[in-house]
């Protein structure tokens, strides 16, 4: 499904295959499924068409309606044949058997029996479907004969003044280019920072080459406006400067000749006729001697960058070149990136009211102070925004009802702010980025309109739904998930959404739609008829004859009074809170439903679940903080579903029928939930959540059948004796997808001597993520070097051998180690030496290990990459057993950073300041200077008398900041095992 051909790409694949598998249709039924393929297959070309219209010539209304139209119609099409399916599909199903005593008298007969009312259903099926497919084919004729009859071609209709995103894009891109002082507010520390990045080199040689800095961020930010003030500031500097708009669709020969005019402000040369070549060839000779500043505004795409940069010569005269762009790839072509960052709340309050009042030191009243805060929040520091909002309120603010007024705006931010000149530019210069994407990040891109700033839009959580809904497809060889994980990237680089939190492996976590933006995509949504929302602040569309996408949240009574009459027997997806649930029908009226998400409807019990288990159709089910307490075996049933989210049940047990569900690709279940016998049969299976308790070898052999297995998380119950040891390493050898492991409880298992001369073979080539603690393992698998692509471990050891640094510093792809030593061995006096040509760590940039004593120390030459360092340190640890703090950092020739936690108990002040010392002197002569970050913790024992009883004592870890260490020590020596009477403050 997309939004530009609706059902019509999935749908030819179904009509297909009516024709070809054995469903026995009446030839006229099959002639009419042919005829119905082949028109939808026109029709889809058409649409196709209209979609790919450019943003300055859209589509007129008649092309619109009619799009509409056919979209409507394969989404019909698409119900009749799933719905057919359906019935086909529970006609199918086996009788259930007859008591074991009865079961030789009835067998033959009721089998006979029921054959014959089988046969009686299914022709009845197949003529329904017929009729069904016959009034399908009259809608099909109807709507070809209308595109004739009002002359509907599908080609976009001549751009009329003042239609289109981008029809009144110059006169808004000049507004920013000349924009009023007073609309400047937050921009002069923007343009220092600028300036900084653009002229100040290290030294001579690097500044008098030609520099190129990029200015990057998401629309409305004021990229155009702070690269014209520093362009102003800067241009006397220069013998020449020129400040050029590329914009989305651009005239290069135009361009190129702007830039000239600009440059050489004596040519009288005409030079209307040059063509692109000769205009590169000109600007180069006259730029060949001179030093100069150019900005080149609004660059959309690589490729035009590419070109732009062909008119640029490298003279050595310090010249230095400024382009703005919402893409981040563009962006990366410059030396230097400037992230433009939104305004400080304070800059936005400032602009806020310079807007509406005049100044920028205005008194709100105190009823309309907590709103306008309400509202800044909202328009999260994007002047744009700011400006727009702001121009909204100052028409009604000497009106009545002002407060109530700017309580109504703030309410609609996000999801239809009311209709303005200002709105509309705003809007105009947002759709930019959304006309400028290809057909499936639109429709991918409006379906995060039910999502707010506030909650963020959790990654994983998005992709599995939109995977059950169609949106995502298959790409390159991928899977649904990974191609999911690049639709967010490149709407991310593309500057339409914001990363919010990233994982362990620098992946996005969680990001956010922005209040502006989230409105332009909610009232192209509504236009679109993509789906409805009810309840809460996000009601988005009047619902209409038909619902597909049905979201459902705290239902107000004017909602309540829609949902009863809506017609939801067409119902795709559906997302429903607990307050809402209890206005659905029974859960049987949606038979054709794919997406169905009932998380914390605490009223779906074990009756709902029998409902459930019919939906042939699902893809997605989330069933989480439900009262379900057992799954039927009729869960074989949905032999299409995806994904399952059992999560915070009390369900005990998954019956043995669910390994029939062969195409599941996620799972999450309770921790106290058993998984059943023969788990390898779900051989589409990619994330298994949370965690799974091996109990026994033969467990491991069933889960080396998971081949598709992504991410995956262990525990052993036992791990006594070596039986564990070849079926763990022949289960991971198989599971050659796997990206990400964790490995609890191991029971200082896994690095036995007998996996000494172990392989992998083929081994998991993806996984990038190891995490094996915090159970224990007695030394480093010797396999470990076999995982070619490993970049990030987590692994507590028993204790530190040289052969486990031996082995870890051979891990080719290794980048970030962190090794937490449960014990350390008091009998070595000398330290290990990590990054010698033993164990070399090629890769490895980040570098963690601790606690107790300092048992390694830098080789010399070693750890070219190593840019972090992290030590937890023992000072009274150390100081015994080896008695100093050298541990060769100043011999890292690439770091950056230090960060250093010394456990300072039962050491003495003046050995605590000697470490510092230590350390501090390393890195000085460290030619790289890196910073430190040193903290400073101490354990004491507090003991107090008790009125009633003085033997209670207790324990506490107080963290104790370095002044204050400082003070107390002085006052007394701190020893070992000493008591302070009385709490510490």
């Amino acid at each position: 499904m997309d939004v530009a051909t609706g059902a019509v790409s999935t749908l030819l694949p179904m009509l297909g295959d009516l024709l070809t598998r054995e469903y026995q249709l009446q030839a006229s039924v099959r002639d009419d499924v042919a005829f119905l393929k082949a028109e939808l297959e026109s029709m889809e070309a058409a649409l196709l068409r209209i979609s790919e219209a450019p943003a300055d010539r859209p589509p007129d209304v008649q092309d619109r309606l009619w799009a509409r139209e056919v979209r409507e119609l394969s989404h019909d099409v698409e119900d009749c044949v799933e719905a057919f399916l359906v019935r086909l599909h529970h006609h199918h199903q086996a009788p259930p058997p007859a008591p074991p005593r009865d079961k030789d008298l009835l067998q033959g007969l009721r089998g006979l029996i029921d054959r014959g009312i089988g046969l009686l259903r299914r022709a009845k099926i197949r003529r329904d479907m017929g009729a069904v497919v016959r009034d399908i084919k009259r809608r099909v004729v109807e709507v070809g004969e209308r595109r004739v009859r009002y002359k509907v071609d599908g080609v976009a209709a001549a751009a009329k003044p003042g239609r289109g995103p981008q029809a009144s894009d110059g006169g808004l891109r000049l507004s920013a280019l000349y924009a009023a002082a007073t609309e400047l507010v937050g921009t002069q520390a923007r343009s220092r920072e600028l300036v900084q990045l653009l002229m100040v080199e290290r030294d001579e040689a690097s500044n008098r080459l030609l520099k190129t800095v990029s200015v990057v961020g998401f629309g409305g930010l004021g990229k155009t406006t702070l690269a014209r003030i520093v362009y102003e500031e800067l241009k006397g500097q220069f013998d020449c400067a020129a400040l050029v708009s590329i914009s989305h669709n651009p005239d290069m020969e135009k361009v190129f000749r702007d830039m000239l005019c600009q440059l050489d402000k004596n040519r009288n040369t005409d030079i209307a006729m040059w063509g692109e070549a000769q205009l590169i060839e000109q600007l180069r000779e006259f730029l060949r001697d001179k030093s100069y500043f150019i900005v080149i505004d609004d660059i959309w795409s690589c490729s035009v960058w590419n070109t732009v940069r062909h008119a640029f010569i490298e003279n050595h005269c310090e010249s230095r070149i400024i382009m703005t762009t919402r893409i981040l790839d563009v962006a990366k072509q410059a030396n230097s990136i400037y992230e433009l960052r939104p305004l400080s709340p304070a800059d936005s309050r400032k602009l806020f009211y310079q807007r509406i009042f005049g100044t920028e030191d205005a008194a709100l009243p105190n009823h309309l102070a907590e709103v306008s805060e309400n509202i800044l929040k909202k328009c999260g520091g994007v002047p744009l925004a700011v400006i727009t909002v702001a121009s909204l309120l100052a028409t009604k603010m000497r009106k009545e009802n002002t407060d109530k007024y700017w309580y109504q705006v703030y309410q609609s931010m996000g999801f239809g702010l009311e209709e303005s000149t200002d709105v509309k530019d705003m809007r105009r210069i947002l759709s930019i980025s959304y006309y400028d994407l290809p057909l499936h990040l639109k429709t991918f891109l409006l379906y995060l309109t039910l999502y707010s700033e506030d909650n963020g839009i959790i990654v994983e959580k998005v992709i599995y739904k939109l995977i059950g809904e169609g949106i995502i497809r298959k790409h390159h060889g991928k899977t649904l998930y990974e191609a999911g994980e690049d639709y967010f990237e490149d709407l991310i680089n593309r500057s339409i959404i914001q990363p919010m939190l990233f994982n362990h492996g620098s992946k996005v976590w969680s990001c956010f739609v922005h209040d502006m933006m989230l409105d332009l995509i909610a009232s192209v949504s509504e236009e679109e008829n993509l789906l409805q929302a009810l309840g809460g602040s996000q009601t988005m569309c009047e619902p209409t004859s038909k619902i597909r996408r049905l979201f459902l949240q705290n239902m107000k009574v004017e909602d309540v009074k829609k949902v009863v009459t809506m017609n939801l027997s067409h119902l795709r997806s559906l997302t429903v809170s607990s307050e809402a649930f209890t206005l659905l029908p029974n859960l049987s009226s949606f038979p054709i439903i794919r997406v169905l998400d009932l998380y914390g409807c605490t009223q779906v019990d074990n009756s709902h679940c029998k409902h459930i288990c019919n939906l042939y159709h699902l893809r997605y089910l989330k069933l989480s903080l439900t009262s379900i307490t057992e799954i039927p075996n009729k869960i074989g049933n949905l032999q299409l579903l995806q994904f399952l989210d059992l999560n915070m049940t009390n369900i005990k047990a998954l019956p043995p029928a669910f390994v029939q569900l062969r195409k599941l690709e996620f799972l999450c279940v309770d921790n106290r939930t058993r998984l059943p016998e023969c788990l390898g049969n779900l051989i589409s299976l990619q994330k298994l959540s949370p965690c799974i308790t091996i109990r026994s070898p033969t467990m491991l052999c069933e889960l080396s059948r998971l081949t598709e297995l992504r991410r995956l998380m262990l525990r052993f119950d036992d791990w006594d004796d070596e039986s564990y040891e070849e079926p763990f390493v022949q289960c991971l050898s198989n599971l050659v997808n796997l990206e990400s492991l964790q490995i609890f409880d191991c029971h200082n298992g896994l690095g036995s001597n007998s996996n000494i001369g172990m392989l992998l073979t083929p081994g998991p080539q993806q996984l990038r993520s190891m995490n094996i603690g915090p159970g224990t393992v007695g030394c480093v698998p010797r396999w470990m070097p076999s995982l070619f692509a490993l970049s990030a471990l987590d692994i507590t050891l028993l204790t530190l051998q040289e052969e486990d640094l031996q082995v870890l510093g051979s891990i080719p792809s290794l980048r970030s180690l962190y090794i937490w030593v449960k014990e350390h061995r008091k009998d070595r006096h000398k330290r290990l030496a990590i990054g010698s040509d033993d164990c070399p760590f090629r890769c490895l940039t980040k570098f963690r290990i601790g606690p107790g004593a300092m048992e390694v120390e830098f080789a010399a030459g070693g750890m070219l990459m190593l840019r972090t360092v992290r030590l937890d340190l023992h000072v009274r640890h150390t100081l015994d057993q080896f008695g100093d703090f050298e541990c060769g950092l100043e011999s890292l020739c690439s770091l950056d950073r230090a960060v250093v936690h010394m456990n300072c108990y039962g050491a003495e002040l003046e050995e605590v300041e000697e470490g510092e010392a230590s350390i501090r002197k390393a890195l000085d002569l460290n030619h790289k200077r890196p910073t430190l970050e040193l903290e400073k913790l101490i354990l004491y024992i507090l003991s107090w008398i008790n009125p009633r009883n003085s033997n209670v004592s207790r324990l506490s870890l107080v963290h104790i900041a370095d002044s204050e260490y400082r003070d107390r020590a002085r006052r007394r020596s701190i020893l070992r095992n000493q008591e302070v009477l009385g709490p510490i403050i």
